[in-house]
């Protein structure tokens, strides 16, 4: 699977409101790390709506930083995890769940859905 059509999978995904943006990321890298997909949901299920719906880092950032530790075995993940999060933060404006949402300001900077994708794109650029 090619790094778009890997984005483009978990951007439906979200879209289709089968999963929430964490999972939605996570689960389309089940190939490339040993967890089925379920398994992969069921870690990143509490990650909605900016982490347990507090609207702090943004779900699908998450999930790409979760990908990041199992694909990195926890080696140098903190490293990955910071260049992925700078790549979202070029491609969305922000990694704060309301924030990219608009919130407070009333400007969305980036739907759930451009942020899943932009967050599956990070991951593939830096992990790859």
């Amino acid at each position: 699977m090619t790094a778009q059509e890997r984005a483009d999978k978990a951007a439906m995904l979200k879209s289709s409101g089968m999963c929430n943006c964490c999972q939605a990321v996570a689960s389309v890298f089940a190939d490339t790390v040993d967890l089925p997909p379920e398994t992969l949901s069921q870690i990143t299920a509490g990650f909605a709506v900016g982490m347990g719906t507090m609207e702090a880092t943004c779900g699908a950032l998450i999930g790409a930083s979760i990908i990041a530790g199992l694909r990195s075995k926890g080696n140098g993940t903190v490293r990955l995890s910071k260049q992925i999060l700078s790549s979202f933060k070029n491609k969305c404006g922000a990694t704060i769940c309301n924030e990219l949402k608009g919130v407070k300001t009333g400007k969305v900077l980036c739907e759930c859905s451009e942020c899943v994708r932009n967050a599956v794109l990070a991951a593939e650029e830096v992990l790859n």
